[in-house]
């Protein structure tokens, strides 16, 4: 037996890494493929019987599991950040969870004849969209950036306000359930240790980040490890409260000031991300396939309105008073695909409530499971048919997104910005994502090929990458990460690799993107140029005034970096690279560049001299302080 739950265990964390890899590869999210794995291991082939396997342990994997889910999702609800991304998701988020609760909530009662309470529950379960199912199809179907927006944040905030939402509904079912006590007192009681307790618990915590009571390398597993402690003690203190508590200390910590919480969140959502896999696939393979179709036309029924009447009800009221267009509107009513959190919830809830007896708790699961499954497959299918027919579609991808914040990256996505072209920075670095952010450049702060990343770095419009930083260990990963996803030809790096040995560490493809700007260009000598005065310029290359002519006047120091043609973007990789008439060229002038095009100037008399002067002021991108520090650090 012991050997047979170790194989099962393998297994698991397989065919867990393999689903994650399948979604990832189709642009699908993942879910599907964990959904289909379940379902054909569980009931499709008896293969895989969690509860024969596991026992009475199934009941604990799942509630820490649900636990884990929960904390990490809290933690990523920040009340501020709701405020920053627009009256749209603010409403979907808050009026719109009422409105599609109360929708699915009633649809439910009438005909499923479930008791309010349960059909309360139920509303409450799939009121929740979430990011792993929305960021890989957005990916997908690349909306425009406005819509792309609101989607992902509605589905980053509404998981833990849904998730909690179900957690008090849930709560009072199951005191209401118990004879033995006073309703009204058990559920105040479970709400002041749930809440208080969660509050108190993340106050602290957080007072253990900020004054670094942990060391580094223990801070993760300590935070962890704290968290399951509070959820089992808040269980012994008040049965059930748990998973309210590490929801309000996840809250508590996304919004004390003054902490540092970006690793916990990475670290978490690793550690949720094989959480999720595993326990969708134990859960799927739990599902009763006769319970499934049991459901009859009843259930089909309410799948439609959830997609047809509870979700477009929701947008369109929220979407009063906003700039969203009718078609943007339309858009946003056909994305609402269900995750994996409602049917992680639902399981967990299920299990208990059959236990105390409470009429319906056996259909929970099935319906939630009929959401899920109708919502992804249909909307996945069909949501880029829809988004073109509503001609809401980005376009072609002419953004950028430019790893490495220094100074000469600052300066490149100010001009770029000035163009209209999109322009995101990410670095590890504060100071530079600091300084970025004075010059009002959208940032993102951490590792781009993060969990954390794949969820809140915002790809609208952004198709290609350029690798601009110092950190020659991880420039390698970042190029290799977006190569799978943007594509090999739309990334570009710049050629920092020294001597022979490290060349032949690294593969012949990602040495042939190492040609950004021309083979001879290094960070160090980027950082250098800007440091002692270079300034970044744009140029209408014409018949009249040709790139010789360019060359002619600024000499050979002048180095292309990007140039604007009919209106698509294209990146200056060397001398095979014709620039024609007809484009705009954004270069780099060295000093002496500037000084050479200044002497040729006067030579042509003041009249010239006084327009390159004004040319050059209006796309002059100054040296600030801190750029010699870095060319220090680069050489």
């Amino acid at each position: 037996m012991v050997e047979q739950i170790t194989a099962m265990l393998g297994l698991l964390g397989v065919l867990s890494l393999l689903c994650q890899w399948i979604g990832w590869k189709l642009r699908l999210p993942a879910i599907l493929p964990l959904l289909l794995c379940g379902l054909l291991l569980g009931p499709g082939l008896n293969i895989l019987n969690p509860d024969a396997i596991f026992g009475d342990l199934l009941f604990p994997i799942i509630s820490l599991g649900v636990a884990v889910i929960l904390f990490e999702g809290a933690l990523t609800l920040n009340f501020k950040e709701i405020q920053d991304h627009g009256r749209m998701v603010t409403n979907l988020v808050t009026l719109g969870t009422l409105i599609t609760w109360a929708c699915i909530a009633s649809a439910t009662h009438f005909l499923m004849d479930f008791q309010w309470e349960m059909a309360l529950l139920f509303g409450a379960l799939v009121v929740v969209t979430g990011p792993t199912v929305i960021v890989p199809m957005l990916r997908s179907i690349k909306p425009k950036s406005e819509l792309a927006r609101i989607l992902r944040w509605e589905g980053i905030v509404i998981d833990p306000i849904g998730a909690l939402l179900a957690v008090l509904v849930f709560e009072y079912i199951a005191v209401a359930a118990d004879p033995t006590v006073h309703v009204l007192h058990a559920l105040g009681y479970m709400l002041g240790i749930g809440i208080g307790f969660g509050a108190i618990t993340g106050y602290l915590v957080g007072v253990i980040i900020k004054q670094n009571l942990l060391p580094h390398y223990l801070k993760n597993a300590g935070v962890l490890t704290i968290m399951l402690g509070v959820f089992v003690g808040s269980n012994l203190i008040q049965e059930e409260s748990g998973l309210l508590t590490v929801t309000v200390m996840g809250i508590v910590l996304a919004n004390m000031r003054g902490i540092d919480i970006s690793d916990i969140i990475e670290f978490k959502e690793t550690l949720t991300v094989l959480l999720i896999s595993a326990l969708f696939i134990l859960l799927a393979a739990r599902l009763d396939s006769d319970a499934l179709l049991n459901l009859g036309w009843q259930g089909l029924v309410l799948l439609a309105v959830v997609m047809f009447i509870a979700r477009p009800l929701s947008v369109w009221a929220c979407g009063i008073g906003t700039s969203l267009k009718r078609n943007d509107k339309w858009f946003l009513c056909w994305m609402a695909p269900r995750g994996i959190v409602a049917a992680a919830v639902s399981s967990l809830f299920a299990i208990k409530l059959e236990s105390l007896g409470v009429p319906g708790a056996n259909l929970i699961v099935p319906l939630v499971f009929l959401i899920i499954i109708g919502t992804v497959v249909v909307q996945s299918l069909t949501a880029g048919v829809w988004a073109r027919y509503l001609g809401v579609g980005s376009g072609s991808s002419q953004g950028l997104l430019i790893f490495g914040a220094s100074a000469f990256s600052r300066e490149l996505a100010k001009v770029l910005k000035s163009k209209n072209i999109t322009v995101t920075l990410a670095d590890n670095n504060w100071d530079n994502i600091r300084l970025a952010r004075m010059d009002n450049i959208p940032v993102y702060f951490g590792n781009p090929t993060s969990e954390h990343a794949s969820n809140f770095l915002d790809m609208t419009g952004i198709g290609r990458l350029l690798v601009i930083s110092p950190y020659r260990q991880l420039n390698p990963l970042v190029s290799f990460h977006y190569q799978d996803l943007l594509g090999t030809n739309k990334v570009y790096g710049l050629n920092n690799i020294e001597g022979t040995s490290a060349r032949h560490q690294l593969s012949e493809s990602y040495l042939a993107r190492l040609c950004l700007f021309g083979e001879s260009v290094t960070y160090a000598k980027l950082a250098s140029l800007i440091s002692k005065g270079a300034l970044i310029k744009s140029t209408n290359i014409t018949d009249s005034f040709s790139f010789d002519d360019f060359i002619a006047r600024y000499g050979e120091s002048a180095m292309p970096l990007v140039y604007i043609q009919a209106g698509k973007v294209n990146i200056y990789t060397g001398p095979a690279d014709k620039l024609a008439s007809g484009i705009e060229l954004i270069s780099l002038l060295p000093i002496e560049a500037q000084l050479l095009a200044k002497e040729r100037a006067l030579l042509l008399g003041s009249k010239a001299a006084d327009q390159l002067a004004q040319d050059e002021l209006s796309h002059e991108a100054k040296a600030k302080p801190g750029m010699e520090n870095e060319s220090r650090q680069a050489d």
